[in-house]
């Protein structure tokens, strides 16, 4: 699929930062989850003690707390079924409380949700947290009931109450377990009857399959052969077998409810419309698309609402024609071939093409003839628009009858690391492959890291499982074939097994092409081009130290422990020309060198790179910025500047800036690193501006003005760089120099190490004019290549003229 990859965060701000949160919660081992759950009750019972509250009440809602979040962290029908227990303890517990104060039996209220639930779990036809919430109904109604008849009738025992709502329950469950195998069975006998019908027409009442059909294009076209219809139960039992897409199932799951309650009411005589309908699938490629299409199609068929289950599968090539009235025929033909079907129409937005400015005429006829069609052959077919989520907001947006008529939309959600990880494996099963042990570690990490770097989407989902599933299967015949040349027949099991070397090998193979996919840098040779700095010591240990929390949190994780968050954002602080953007450059590097970062690129920027030209615009020029930025370190040179008091009314547009950058750095922190550089004085005014700067930019590195001793040998080091030496007079006046400017404070106007760089280089342009003035052809490579003291000075005299 081509398109223009927008950026992630702006299209998905908040499910990416949900899918982060829960990998991060599934990575950590259970017993870390554990000990600070207990951590967390712990520190609540404490607080209760010292503020005294009631320990027992506090200790109770931080449970229940943490409990929703639990299930939060696995799913929102989780969090529904817990949110119905939870709620249902308190009403339950409040009203039994009436008949059955300070009775024992109040304990055991609490206890009845959790076995319901489980059970519910078990009855797949209705979804989990209804089926809870029922049963938990029924049985209250019954308890509440025998409860208050013991304070009518004393004979009757208070603890019946109780007993009377665990029976209560348990047969509410029965007549739900009744109701699903009920529906089953209705659904088969339905099947059989819809075999009779599915030619003639749909199985509600006869007047309305009797209704004449009309409409250009179907006149003749409508006599499709039926086909054999498989049960509902089946179709859907395809669907529950793909892996995620919990939301698409339980969305199915309700279609497939609705038709059955229209059939239902058929059946009573009631009048009811056809419960068919036209869809739109958004969400990322690789995402089961086409084959729930396929399991809509099937569900559709089995109701006897369609004559065949089949799917056309289309796109733009397959509507637009060649000119304007050609667009018309061919769209009209593929509708024409898809009717008793489903009509599957992959990247609908590309129907709208405005992208140099002019309306797109031939999509725009395709568009208004599957209108007419979707409305004249609305009990005869189904059409599917899928595409990406922002993209089909925008084409959908373009013509109001699209969104009237394509009025049920299913997003599909991208896939977890887990989720690729078990869609992988499944991949391997059906090849009659094997991961060993270590290969399957091996599978799990890299599925993890495509998902923390935000490229899943781009990979491809689902495919890209599958594609590393068969370049890891290739990898390994090479490895074995390459053994058995070498004169060693491979074992039968090594020709099935995979290997984690092979996984390595496919995933470089896809990921190649992505920006910040090359091999990590080596954080030794980081730390080694960090020593060979002049100067810095201060600098130089307090980076080490960054880079030994860093690898310290990594060997944490990796034994389950408990790991703070990394430092991400920092503060440079100094006067110009004193390597603050090269030690950014190293920090990238570090990062990067311990999976931090995707890349060790560094975004230079300014304030002119942040402002836009007017209030709107900055926010778009501060979030384009970042998106650059992404998966490396963003460093903004004279950070202060965003906020400046000399403006009459404030800063708007650099106050603008801030806030936007205040949201990506808490928004992105697992793929970014800002540094914000400046004069000390400036960046303290700068980061008091802003509570949220001063929380979130904690880590401050101090950069030194050079030494004149430093300067020297910044000085020498870059003219060795291209063969060329100081003369004893000149390094004499070198030295003169530069500890006259650091003395006088001016070696920071002067830039440091820049005028230490830029008084070798001018320098150099005054020897190369006195050698070609004086000695011409006749010079000597020591002539070419020496400076000389008259050569400094006359530099020294350039540079500091005012």
């Amino acid at each position: 699929m081509g398109r223009q990859i927008e950026p992630r965060a702006a299209q998905r701000p908040r499910a990416a930062s949900l899918e982060r949160l829960r990998s991060t919660y599934h990575r950590t081992p259970l017993r870390t989850r554990l000990l600070a759950g207990l951590g967390i009750v712990l520190a609540a019972a404490v607080v209760a003690v010292l503020t005294q509250l009631s320990v027992w009440a506090t200790v109770t809602g931080t449970v229940l707390l943490l409990a929703l979040f639990t299930a939060f962290m696995h799913s929102a029908g989780a969090l529904a079924t817990a949110v119905v227990c939870v709620g249902w303890t308190v009403v339950a517990h409040t009203l039994m409380s009436i008949p059955l104060h300070g009775q024992p039996a109040l304990l055991l209220i609490p206890l009845l949700p959790l076995p319901v639930a489980l059970v519910a779990a078990r009855i797949s036809a209705f979804p989990v947290w209804h089926t809870t919430l029922v049963t938990l109904l029924g049985g209250l109604i019954v308890g509440f009931g025998l409860a208050l008849a013991h304070m009518t009738i004393p004979a009757v025992p208070a603890s019946l109450g109780v007993a009377g709502m665990v029976l209560g329950a348990a047969v509410t469950l029965l007549w739900r377990w009744v109701a699903a195998r009920q529906l089953t069975k209705e659904l088969d006998r339905y099947r059989q009857e819809g075999r009779a019908a599915a030619a003639a027409g749909p199985a509600v009442p006869a007047a309305q399959r009797a209704r004449a059909r009309g409409g250009k294009g179907s006149a003749g076209k409508g006599e499709v052969a039926a086909e054999e219809p498989i049960p509902v139960t089946e179709a859907l039992a395809q669907l529950e077998s793909m892996i995620g897409l919990e939301p698409v199932k339980q969305q199915v799951r309700a279609i497939a409810a609705a038709i059955e309650a229209a059939r239902l009411r058929a059946d009573a005589g009631y009048s009811v419309d056809r419960p068919l309908r036209h869809f739109v699938f958004s969400g990322p490629p690789g995402t089961g698309k086409t084959s729930v299409a396929r399991t809509l199609a099937t569900i559709f068929h089995s109701f006897g609402l369609l004559p065949t289950a089949r799917v056309v599968e289309a796109s733009r090539a397959d509507l637009v024609g060649e000119y304007l009235g050609a667009t018309a025929i061919k769209t009209n033909e593929l509708v024409d071939r898809a009717l008793g079907g489903v009509l599957f129409i992959d990247e609908a937005y590309s129907l709208v093409n405005e992208g140099d400015g002019q309306p797109d005429r031939f999509g725009n006829e395709a568009v208004q003839t599957l209108l007419k069609r979707a409305e004249d052959d609305r009990d005869r077919l189904v059409i599917i628009l899928a595409g990406y989520e922002a993209e089909m907001d925008r084409f959908l947006a373009s013509n109001p009858g699209l969104a009237s008529r394509f009025a049920t939309r299913i997003s599909f959600p991208s896939y977890t690391a887990d989720e690729l990880r078990r869609i992988a494996e499944s991949f391997f099963a059906r090849r009659g492959d094997r991961l060993d042990e270590a290969a399957a570690a091996e599978l799990a990490e890299r599925m993890e890291q495509v998902v923390q770097r935000g490229v899943v989407d781009e990979l491809g989902n689902g495919r890209f499982a599958r594609s590393l599933v068969e370049k890891a299967a290739e990898a390994r015949d090479v490895r074995v074939v390459t053994r058995e040349s070498s004169g060693k027949r491979p074992d039968p099991e090594e020709l099935v097994t995979v290997r984690a070397a092979d996984i390595v090998a496919a995933y470089e193979a896809l990921t190649a092409r992505l920006p910040g996919f090359t091999p990590p840098p080596d954080i030794t040779e980081a730390l080694a081009e960090l020593d060979a700095m002049v100067g810095l010591e201060p600098v130089k240990r307090q980076v080490r130290a960054i880079a030994a929390q860093l690898r310290m949190a990594r060997l944490r994780e990796g034994q389950g422990l408990r790991v703070p968050a990394p430092m991400r954002h920092f503060v440079f602080v100094g006067p110009p020309g004193t390597g603050k953007t090269t030690v950014a450059r190293i920090l990238g590097r570090v990062f990067a060198a311990l999976g931090l970062l995707t890349r060790a690129d560094v975004v230079e920027a300014s304030r002119a790179d942040l402002v836009g030209e007017h209030l709107g615009a900055t926010a778009i020029k501060t979030n384009q910025l970042v998106d650059r930025a992404l998966g490396g370190v963003l460093f903004i040179d004279e950070a202060y500047s965003l906020v400046n008091p000399g403006y009459s009314g404030g800063d708007a547009f650099g106050s603008e800036a801030v806030q936007t950058l205040l949201k990506r750095a808490e928004d992105d922190r697992d793929r970014l690193v800002i540094v914000l550089a400046g004069y000390p004085e400036d960046m303290d005014r700068f980061l008091h501006s802003n509570a949220g700067l001063a929380s979130r930019f904690t880590v401050r590195v101090a950069f030194p003005s050079y030494t004149p001793q430093e300067l020297i040998e910044i000085a020498e080091r870059t003219a060795a760089q291209t063969g060329d030496s100081f003369d004893e007079g000149a390094r004499a006046d070198m030295e003169r120099v530069f500890s006259y400017v650091c003395e006088s404070g001016w070696i920071d106007e002067l830039g440091n190490g820049r005028f230490a760089r830029s008084l070798f280089e001018k320098a150099c342009s005054y020897r190369d004019l006195r050698v070609a003035e004086n000695l011409g052809e006749r010079a000597s490579a020591a002539d070419l290549t020496t400076i000389t003291s008259a050569d400094l000075r006359a530099a020294y005299t350039e540079l500091t003229q005012r």
